[in-house]
């Protein structure tokens, strides 16, 4: 088989793993579990498929595993492996919707959905692997780019654990933390400066796909949907974080919701329409 046929063998093994733990366990976090894994199985698919003799291969490869190692740390510390570690939005998704309309929305959206995407955001190693060209400069500005994304979201993801340790000591002492969602640090420029950090290293994977076809692949596509999903999710996180603290509303006013930016100065505490996403 070829490297694509092994990935979609991949893809629809792990659609079926995913579907049968969420029907077993009746909790939806299984694609969040193994988002952080899969990828490295794919890129290490196209890699292999090249005898690991390609050196943007090998880059794109080495890359996506660093990525895989830090989010698979991020996610194991907050205890997302753990029995019990589903996300809290499906749970709110949940009593939005009947019962059949969430296990349809199961099915579609959290398996097959998100994990086309986690195919479909590896496969510039396709396009990769099918123009074999040489290592270029743009190779190598492209992977400095990489590893400062990667550096720019462990700070972030960093600066948010910190605070929620500290506002969980604060909430165990039973003193009121001095905050309730972070503001400080990359998050002063941005509201989910995480979310900027990952979805940016997605278009720089991208990004050697057009360094080895020297044209626009139609393998971009991968990246341009994990920003759609990004937008969406970004959406429905903060209109939670509206609802349990009145006073993000201001916070959305003074920070890009995205894209780290330069915090605005409000004339007033009267301003209270929430800026559009960034």
């Amino acid at each position: 088989m070829d490297a694509l046929t092994v990935c979609l063998s991949v893809y629809a093994a792990v659609c079926l793993a995913t579907w049968l733990m969420s029907v077993l366990t009746r909790e939806y976090s299984w694609v969040d579990r193994i988002w952080s894994i899969v990828p490295i199985a794919y890129t290490g698919i196209f890699a292999g498929a090249a005898g690991f003799h390609d050196a943007r291969l090998n880059v794109m490869c080495a890359l996506v595993t660093l990525w895989g190692v830090r989010l698979t740390f991020n996610f194991a510390r907050k205890g997302g492996y753990a029995p019990g570690g589903e996300d809290y939005r499906w749970a709110v998704l949940r009593g939005r919707m009947a019962p059949w309309q969430f296990q349809l929305f199961n099915i579609f959206f959290i398996v097959l959905y998100q994990n086309a995407i986690l195919l479909l955001i590896a496969l510039p190693c396709r396009t990769a692997l099918e123009h074999r060209t040489s290592f270029t400069i743009a190779d190598g500005v492209l992977t400095a780019l990489f590893a400062g994304f990667l550096v720019g979201e462990t700070l972030a993801d960093q600066q948010q654990w910190r605070f929620q340790q500290a506002k969980r000591a604060d909430l165990d002492a039973g003193h009121e933390p001095a905050a309730r969602f972070v503001t400080t640090g990359l998050f002063r420029f941005s509201r989910h400066p995480n979310f900027f950090f990952e979805q940016a290293q997605w278009w720089v994977v991208a990004g050697f796909g057009v360094a080895a076809a020297r044209a626009v692949p139609w393998t971009v596509l991968g990246a341009l949907l994990l920003t759609a999903l990004f937008v969406g999710s970004t959406r429905f996180t903060e209109s939670i974080s509206v609802s349990r603290y009145p006073e993000y509303t201001k916070y959305q006013l003074r920070t890009s919701a995205v894209v780290p930016w330069r915090p605005r100065s409000l004339r007033s505490d009267s301003e209270a329409a929430p800026r559009p996403l960034a």
